[in-house]
């Protein structure tokens, strides 16, 4: 991955992400979790501490090795089992209905393939989850939205392949859910072209069947 990808961007993405703004974020999103839980994107885990105690199991997923020392330092005070293991979210290797809600934050942006990761996540959700999203993408705003189309292969380089102008919601309705709620805003504290979020609630709106 070279020194940048392996080393720098993991502490600066972990010093931006665990900004107030965002924590405060993540804790709205994650407010009605329960279950056994799927994080896809773990990161460095900053969701951690804004997991309700109704979760009775978490694992996360993430691709690469990003700051171990640091998800350790923050499942210690946790009372829920944590697992962290390294899958890409395109390829999951449970079967069919395996979790109770599946969450992602600030993730879907930067995933190679989301369509197909969005399959997998709606085949190991159970028919009754929900699949809990925070995200940032294309803007509603045409003007916005036409510098993010220009500025992208900036941030896909500078960000290790993070997209500005992935329209989420339709990602999310097209790979099989219904979204129930949706907030759209504009974090404040953001830089304007990565600051549309996404933040919502779906559901499997085809349950696959066993």
């Amino acid at each position: 991955m070279g020194l940048y990808a392996d080393y720098i961007f993991p502490r600066l993405m972990d010093h931006v992400m665990r900004a107030p703004a965002f924590e405060e974020q993540r804790k709205r999103a994650l407010a009605g979790v329960s279950g056994r839980v799927l994080e896809i994107g773990f990161g460095t885990g900053l969701n951690l501490p804004h997991y309700p105690s109704a979760v009775t199991w978490l694992t996360g997923i993430e691709p690469t090795r990003l700051l171990d020392d640091r998800v350790a330092e923050r499942s210690r005070p946790l009372a829920m089992p944590v697992e962290v293991l390294r899958l890409r979210a395109e390829a999951l290797p449970w079967e069919d209905q395996q979790f109770d809600c599946v969450v992602s934050t600030w993730t879907l942006c930067s995933i190679a393939d989301p369509l197909r990761a969005l399959s997998e996540v709606r085949r190991v959700l159970r028919s009754d989850g929900t699949f809990v999203f925070l995200e940032h993408g294309r803007s509603d705003d045409p003007k916005v939205a036409r510098w993010q189309n220009i500025l992208n292969p900036f941030q896909r380089l500078f960000a290790c392949g993070c997209h500005l102008n992935r329209q989420v919601d339709r990602l999310i309705v097209e790979n099989g859910f219904t979204i129930e709620r949706l907030d759209r805003f504009v974090m404040e504290s953001v830089s304007r072209p990565g600051a549309d979020m996404y933040r919502g609630v779906a559901r499997p709106a085809h349950p696959s069947k066993k």
